[in-house]
């Protein structure tokens, strides 16, 4: 499955919706995301699951790309 991961690149500031950035990652659940980006430090305010008319949608993007970790 694949998950677009919402967050802050610092985990030391104080959230601010203006730095949220994306990501899109592909793991087996929310737990297996968490996992895999822990070394990386971020903090994650939100893990959404895409699938159908919003994956569709994504791959439009021209930013769109996958994380395969």
């Amino acid at each position: 499955m694949i998950y677009k991961v919402f967050f802050q690149s610092s985990n030391d500031e104080v959230p601010v919706r203006e730095k949220t950035d994306s990501i899109f990652v592909e793991a087996q659940s929310e737990r297996d995301v968490r996992s895999k980006l822990k070394s990386y430090n971020y903090n994650i305010e939100f893990i959404q699951e895409v699938e159908g008319a919003f994956l569709e949608y994504e791959k439009q993007n021209e930013k769109f790309k996958v994380l395969e970790l």
